[in-house]
């Protein structure tokens, strides 16, 4: 078996290769040709798994992305998709060999993260991936959607949280390409998490709404001066369900704004904010608590470091602190023994011979790496190993972020 990199001239095969392995056809592009998610891809970076006698039987491939880390640092990451093997050719190695040639050559090019949309949560820890981010859904039926007054007392200088003095104007998404595509860009730099959506994905509808050319409406919320700072994408369906895409705001006054507006557009029996991140205020601030139901609880953005030393430094830190992190990575069979400093917001690591403090998987660091799931959490489940007492602890308010990091970004 050949694992060998694509050109332009691939595309074709690439694509019909991929669907076949999930036994699936490819779906029909609008009249100019945009709106598929393939129009994407970056031919240079993805791979073919062929046979002897030159059938593909597997594909690989991987986005250039900026990853926002804690402390609003901007990070390279190959974010990794259309990843699949032929239903005939499963379970003979092909697909571990896929990932290793991969893994090889985002190292190459120098990215110390990789980050990845898991499709089956068995799969890819075996590779050195952890989930990172989570996102859920929220369900608030119409009529219990009134949002309380805030509690919080307030002055001239501190105005209430959720105070606002903008607009919200109605746009179809045909209208508003590049407010949308401005707007998340501001909004990516500043949440730790997200991922940057090159203009490549606007300009040929690559993705899902409202990136894509789907018909969506465009709440645009807009200061007091009329500069856009936040959007809700949304569609009303069957039952009268007006479902939410994704809420993209500067602040929180915005946030609230345009929740407001959703909770309270006419004939509609429910609002379905369906991409949700954990411990968002919405909850907080409905009148009735009880209104906004959770479901869908899933991870979303899975993390893999290929140069720990690296990752461990670029990220921003908010707490001083010592760790001696004991990691093992068996997928590359690799082991070091670091010790990281933190001091004043910034960490150095370098190999160590002291006693560890923690030990760990390469897959339970990425876990942890954007402060979306706490050490203690994985002590406690068994997975990293605490060789004093207060070592999670240490490591909780170590590796924590400025906010829960969350990711909206289809790929």
């Amino acid at each position: 078996m050949e694992i060998r990199s694509t050109t332009d001239q691939d595309l074709d095969v690439f694509v019909d290769t991929l669907h076949a392995a999930f036994g699936r056809f490819p779906e029909t592009p609008t009249q100019d040709g945009r709106g598929v998610w393939w129009s994407a891809l970056e031919m240079d970076r993805n791979l073919l798994a062929m046979t002897p006698d030159g059938r593909p039987v597997g594909t690989a491939g991987a986005y250039s992305f900026e990853l926002t880390l804690p402390g609003e640092i901007l990070a390279p990451a190959g974010g990794v998709t259309a990843v699949g093997v032929l239903p005939s050719h499963r379970r003979q190695g092909v697909l571990t060999a896929m990932m290793r040639r991969q893994l090889t050559e985002l190292r190459a090019r120098g990215e110390f993260l990789s980050v990845l949309l898991a499709s089956e949560a068995l799969i890819y820890r075996r590779f050195g991936y952890g989930p990172a981010t989570y996102t859920q859904r929220l369900t608030v039926p119409r009529h219990q959607g009134a949002l309380a007054l805030p509690r919080a007392r307030t002055t001239a200088d501190a105005p209430a949280t959720g105070s606002d003095t903008g607009t919200v104007e109605v746009l179809r998404r045909a209208e508003c390409g590049e407010i949308l595509e401005e707007v998340y860009d501001r909004y990516r730099r500043a949440q730790p998490g997200a991922l940057s959506r090159p203009h490549r994905w606007w300009a040929s509808g690559a993705g899902q709404p409202p990136i894509s050319p789907a018909p969506r409406y465009i709440a645009v919320h807009r200061d007091a001066d009329g500069n856009p700072d936040g959007y809700a994408s949304y569609s009303i369906g069957e039952g009268s369900t007006l479902t939410v895409d994704e809420t993209i705001a500067t602040d929180d006054a915005v946030l609230t704004a345009l929740a407001r507006f959703l909770l309270g557009h006419d004939l509609v029996t429910q609002v379905v904010f369906k991409h949700f991140p954990p411990q968002h205020p919405l909850r907080w601030q409905l009148a009735d608590f009880r209104a906004g139901e959770v479901s869908g609880d899933t991870d979303w953005l899975w993390v893999r470091l290929l140069d720990i030393p690296a990752a461990l430094t670029a990220r921003g830190w908010f707490t001083d602190g010592e760790l001696v992190l004991d990691v093992d990575d068996p997928f590359l069979g690799e082991h070091g023994r670091y010790l990281l400093t933190v001091r004043d917001g910034k960490a150095d690591c370098a190999p160590a011979d002291q006693e560890p403090d923690l030990s760990l998987d390469i897959s339970d660091l990425g876990s942890i790496y954007l402060g979306g799931t706490t050490p203690s959490t994985l002590v406690r489940a068994g997975h990293i190993r605490a060789h004093r007492p207060d070592a999670a602890t240490l490591a909780d308010t170590l590796f924590r972020a400025e906010r829960t990091p969350h990711c909206l970004h289809w790929f």
